[in-house]
């Protein structure tokens, strides 16, 4: 499904060309200071994206709370968008779901509304380690840990959803999850090895995964999910590794430098999904280039756009669920 902005995505010229910003985005929806009565969470607030969809955020009025792993490096990073009320920052470690636990309960007590959440922070390229509950740590930090911030606030965002505005999930994923499939035998990647592109992979295709799940089972209740693709960004987490290089001088190095993006513009279809009047009341799918994704097609080059076709597999995504809900300790207990 093309956007006002499929245009602009279709011959790029790098960082800083025509491509929308998140601020831009938040301008184009006429939501500058309008959702004076709304509540945003966004986790990984100390580096790259998480700042940005903050900034952006942050001119519509609403009540940010954001997240860092160290607070003193959050505090620092976000400068500025700290210097007001309406902000607050929390200390969230992924790597931990007590960390979890603490972060959600620091929330409740600050707030009964929720009406956005944005599952931005995340690793990629880590060599081969656990969390503090012994899951890989791409799988376990880039969804375990996000899976279980959602079940904890689940009745929150249910229970902000109002007819005007539906409560929205916004997951961050990455085409590279088109470069594998999930493993349910073997999520911690014990017995064929470990190789950490295929870890974030994994995670990244997960992550649509419980977009996908939580519109199919909260969808018709007011809470709809979405996942997201920022794009190519010079951020910290995509701090180029071999592979990367390889991918660069296979499709050319002039070619990936007008794919890139700033900061700015890659955290632009995250605040399309939180915010889009468009997609009121929908959810359930990719979103990219700030518009809807379509099937990646045969042969796709690493910029090239599109999902793998296995990203909607219905019955995939329930088992991801029901094998998150055991990870996080919740198998069992009643879903409202």
């Amino acid at each position: 499904m093309e956007s006002k902005y499929t245009a602009s995505h279709k011959s790029p010229k790098g960082p800083g060309d025509s491509r929308p910003t998140a601020l831009q985005i938040i301008k184009d929806e006429n939501f500058t200071g309008q959702l004076h009565d709304k509540v945003i969470l966004i986790t990984g607030c100390s580096s790259g994206l998480g700042i940005e969809a903050a900034r952006a955020l942050k001119t519509t009025g609403a009540k940010l709370f954001l997240t860092a792993r160290n607070l003193e490096k959050g505090r620092k990073a976000l400068g500025g968008i700290l210097e007001s009320d309406s902000v607050e920052l929390l200390l969230l470690d992924l790597g931990s779901l007590e960390s979890v636990r603490n972060c959600v309960k620091e929330l409740q007590q600050k707030t009964t509304i929720l009406n956005i959440l944005i599952n931005n922070a995340g690793v990629r390229g880590t060599p081969e380690e656990e969390t503090k509950d012994g899951f890989e740590t791409h799988f376990g930090t880039n969804h375990v840990a996000h899976f279980l911030i959602f079940q904890l606030l689940k009745p929150m965002l249910l229970s902000s959803s109002t007819p005007t505005f539906h409560s929205r999930v916004i997951a961050l994923s990455s085409s590279a999850h088109r470069e594998a499939r999930l493993d349910f035998d073997d999520l911690n990647m014990k017995k064929r090895g470990y190789n950490p592109n295929i870890a974030y992979a994994r995670s990244k295709l997960a992550n649509i995964y419980m977009a996908n799940e939580i519109e199919r089972r909260y969808g018709p209740n007011g809470l709809h999910a979405w996942s997201v693709d920022p794009g190519g960004i010079s951020t910290g987490l995509q701090r180029p590794n071999f592979k990367d290089v390889f991918v660069t001088l296979k499709t050319g190095l002039r070619k990936v430098l007008r794919f890139m993006q700033n900061a700015e513009q890659g955290s632009s279809t995250t605040v399309w999904a939180a915010v889009s009047k468009d997609l009121e009341g929908k959810g359930g799918k990719y979103l990219e280039r700030c518009s809807v994704s379509e099937p990646v097609k045969t042969g796709f080059g690493i910029i090239d756009p599109g999902h793998a076709l296995y990203a909607y597999d219905k019955a995939g995504a329930k088992r991801c669920w029901e094998i998150t809900m055991k990870m996080v300790g919740l198998d069992g207990e009643t879903e409202a």
